[in-house]
Parts: C-alpha cells; structure tokens; sequence
C-alpha cells in the first residue's frame, strides 16, 4: 500500500488482546431493579443533605436557608391544613299565641303538688261545693338569716313568731350565751306549728342554730313549755405551723405546701414591713409561720390571724417575729416592736393653706412668725394623733384657742390648735392614728382649719422637714410573757393541728364532759 496520503498502522499483540478483553455485553434491567437502583442512590444523597440543622449555627450559610426554607414550608403547609369555624345557623323558634299556649298547657301534666295550673279551665258546675275555711298547714318550716345590725328577736319575730314567744326565746338564748357574739350571717332553722287561731300566731315549735364554732343551740317544745338543749362541739385549737423551702417562690412554696393563702400574705406583709425580702430571704432559707387555728369535729375549720412569722437559715432562726398586744403588732425576739416610719397626716384629705415661716398675720395685721403649718379642713372633722405619745396639754390655750399638745418622747412633740373639741384628757396614752378632737375655729382663727405644730426639745421646728421613726419595746413583766409566748409557740410541731381528733387512751380513761371542753378549749401547751 503506498501512496504519498497513506498512513501505516502497526498494532502489537498486547493492543489485540487489550481490546478483545474490553469487550463487555450489557445486560438489560428490568423496571423493578432500575426503580430499586433509583432508591439506593436517592437514599445515598438525602442521608447527607440535613433539611432541619440547628438555626443558631452557621447563620447566613447555604445550610442555614436550607433549613430555613424546610421550617417555613412546614408552616405554610400546617396553614393550608387549618380548620375553618364558622357559627352554625339555628331554626328559628316557632311563633305561639296566646290562643296556642293554651292549648299546649292544657295537654300537659304536671304535679299539682308543684302548683302546676295545667288542664282545661271551666266555670264550676253543681259538683263543685265552696269551702268556708281554707284547711292550714299544720307545721311550716323555714331558715331565717341574722342580718347584719339586727337582733335575734327581730328576726324571730320577721320569720313570724309572736313578740312575746320571740323575747321569751331571745332570753333563753341569752342566758346561755351573749346574743352580741352570734355572728351575721347566721342561719337559724325554724319550725313553727299550728296556729290557735287564725288570727294568732304560730307557735314555735323547734328552733336550731349554730351558735358558736363549738357551741350548736337547739330549742324543742314539749307539751306547752320550751326546752333548750346545748350541744357543745369537740374543738381542737392547737396552731398551724407550717415550714418549708423557699426556692424560687416563697407564695407558690408556701401555698404548694397547704397554706391558707390569707396566712401567707400576712406573713409576707409581716415581713415585709421589717426587712428587705429580696435580700434577706433567699431560696435556700426556710419559711416558718404559725397560725391560729381552730377545728371542729363536725369537719369545719376557722383560720385566724398570723401569730409568728420567721425565717430559717442553716437550721437556725435568722428572723423571728411574734404578733402581740391587743393592736397586734408584730415583735421581734429581743422584745423590740416594728418600726413606724414617718408621719401619719392629722387630718384626711389635707391641704396645706399656710407654710411654716414668716408671714402676715390675717387678724393681727402685722408679720409675725407662723410657728407650724395651717390645714385646710371641714369643721367637725377628725384630728389625728401623727404618732403614739401621752398628752401633755390638754384645753384652752391663748391665741391657739382649744389646743392639744402631745410629747412622743425623745424631745419630740407636736401641737394642735383651734380645736372646736377636745377628745382626750392631759396624761392618757394615744396611739398613732387616734382621734384627739375635731376641727374648729377657736382662737384667733379666721375660719375653719387644724394649725399644727412640731416641738424638738421645747422649740417648734418646721413640720414638713421632720419625719421619725418609732418603735416599741417591752420590758419587765411583759418582756417575760412575750418570751414565754414565743418557746411555746416554737414547741408546736408542723402538722400538729391536722391531727385526729379522736380521743386519746388517756383522755378516755379520764372522761371530761362536752360542755367543759367547749367553755375551756385546747389552749398552747
């Protein structure tokens, strides 16, 4: 072969047995195994595409809007899918006359006992004979409420006994029991009989009341004569201590735990009104309260005011507060009282009409000094003692006409003038927040107003840039009954006051009378 544009090719043996074992056949796939292959190979590249990362990583990356897109489609498909609510139309009534009304109620049947009217009306006929006199009830019973501001004997007379049988039950009841210690709100149940005549009233002839927490009064008629029957009821009065972890909520701690939630706020209010909570209770300090508490065998149960207050830090009473005296103010242990800050305004609803300081005086007519600060008031209205103190002047006084002076002690002391009364006498004791007189306009006075003054050791300072704080203290006597008190309160266990009350093995050896165990209830140990 030759020529000037032929090409030679040589090719080895290797190149011939090369290609001769490149040479493959390929098979043909059915449908069922190219769809499994399809599976395999979309299985392999989903299992490495993430559709839901962790959106606070990699903000703003191709994996982060993909995972954006993924939450925001399965929102929009989560729409698509809402349920539509639309309101329902309901029939409408079917209109009936007078005439038609009728008709139903005269198809109807309903118990006369219920005082049903129904059935067909219809003029009377010779079978129908009149009666002289409507037969009476023979017994009527009914619940009468005590009222608040009424007597007993009022109501009794109202639930219709007579005035004579209704003083007479009212002087029972009073011979056994104060008639001004039953609550308002009691309910007495009443029966009364038959009349004698018909126009005389109802005899009474049985009458029961809850009296007292442990006290239930029954009154029954035998023959002509009343007869009262007490049934005094078992009361268990032992305190209700309750102690726990603060954590992170001191209310929802306590009230988890079964407090009364009125307990609970007196005791924050209580301590509050001494210390910072915030920094002086923290979680991991115990809350410690006690309450009186009063339990009736009959189920009830009466809660009543806070009686201690404290807090507990590593085992040990870090705060301990202690209700005491007839105001109720709180104590702390040492026998030192709350702390009252500032001044109590001496009238309500003031106004200030003339400042400490120099002035014109408006009757005099010259400038003189204005030794306190002038109140506008209404004649008549009350004047507040600003802080506890003792009077020590008491009566008319010059220019300041009736005038009360009161020493607070500490060289403290404050004046009230142009009173149009006095209420209270030189050496009494006042407490903060006691009327001591009305408003006037005695003295050199053009009008109605409280002139109020502030003493610091003998000389009237400038009211309005004074404020004192007071705090009480015991001592002697008192100071040892205030602690003896307080060790008996913290002997009552938490949980003491929920106990059975069934009796003990040694309270039914020695039997006690009911009636001795409502008069002396279970008192602090």
């Amino acid at each position: 072969m030759g020529g000037a544009g032929a090409a030679v090719v040589q090719l080895s043996h290797a190149h011939v047995l090369d290609d001769s074992r490149s040479l493959v056949l390929t098979r043909f796939h059915s449908l069922s195994e190219r769809y499994a292959q399809w599976r395999e190979r979309m299985s392999l590249r989903l299992s490495g595409l993430d559709l839901a990362p962790d959106l606070a990583e990699d903000i703003g990356s191709a994996r982060w809007f993909r995972g954006a897109g993924t939450m925001f489609a399965l929102a929009a498909v989560a729409l698509l899918f809402w349920p539509e609510f639309s309101p329902v139309e309901a029939a409408a009534p079917m209109h009936i006359d007078d005439a038609e009304r009728d008709e139903f109620r005269s198809q109807m049947i309903m118990p006369l006992a219920l005082g049903a009217d129904s059935g067909r009306h219809m003029a009377p006929t010779l079978a129908v004979r009149p009666l002289h006199s409507a037969p009476e009830r023979p017994r009527v019973e009914l619940v009468a409420t005590l009222a608040q501001g009424d007597s007993f004997g009022r109501m009794l007379e109202r639930a219709g006994l007579g005035s004579a049988e209704a003083g007479q039950v009212a002087s029972m009841i009073a011979a056994k029991m104060p008639l001004s210690d039953i609550e308002s709100g009691t309910k007495v149940d009443i029966v009364l009989g038959r009349r004698a005549s018909p126009d005389a009233p109802r005899p009474l002839d049985s009458l029961s009341f809850r009296a007292r927490f442990d006290l239930e009064l029954a009154l029954q008629r035998k023959g002509t004569a009343l007869t009262l029957n007490p049934k005094p009821i078992r009361v268990d009065a032992t305190p209700l201590r309750i102690r726990g972890k603060v954590g992170g909520s001191l209310y929802r701690s306590a009230r988890a735990a079964g407090a009364p939630a009125k307990a609970v706020q007196d005791y924050l209010r209580a301590l509050g009104s001494e210390y910072d909570l915030d920094s002086s209770v923290g979680p991991n300090d115990d809350y410690d309260f006690v309450v009186s508490y009063k339990r009736a065998a009959t189920g009830e149960v009466q809660v009543g005011d806070l009686l201690y207050a404290g807090v507990i830090r590593g085992g040990k009473p870090k705060i301990q507060l202690m209700r005491w005296g007839k105001d109720g103010t709180f104590f702390e242990a040492s026998g030192v009282g709350e702390q009252k800050s500032g001044l109590l305004a001496p009238v309500a609803n003031h106004g200030i009409s003339s400042s400490y300081g120099m002035r014109r005086h408006p009757i005099l007519g010259y400038s003189r000094m204005h030794a306190g600060i002038d109140f506008r008031a209404s004649y008549g209205q009350p004047i507040y003692a600003v802080t506890d103190g003792r009077v020590a002047f008491a009566g008319r006084h010059g220019g300041h006409g009736n005038y009360v002076k009161l020493d607070h002690g500490g060289g403290f002391g404050t004046g009230y003038a142009h009173m149009s009364r006095i209420a209270v006498s030189p050496g009494q004791s006042v407490r903060r927040g006691q009327v001591i007189g009305y408003v006037g306009s005695t003295g050199l006075s053009t009008g109605p107003h409280l002139h109020y003054e502030m003493y610091r050791n003998g000389r009237t300072v400038n009211p309005s840039s004074v404020q004192f704080v007071t705090r009480a203290t015991l001592a002697g006597s008192e100071l040892a009954r205030f602690r003896a008190q307080l060790a008996a309160l913290m002997k009552v266990a938490p949980g003491a006051a929920l106990a059975s009350l069934v009796p003990t093995a040694a309270e039914a050896a020695t039997p006690v009378r009911e009636i001795d165990r409502a008069d002396h209830p279970k008192q602090l140990p």
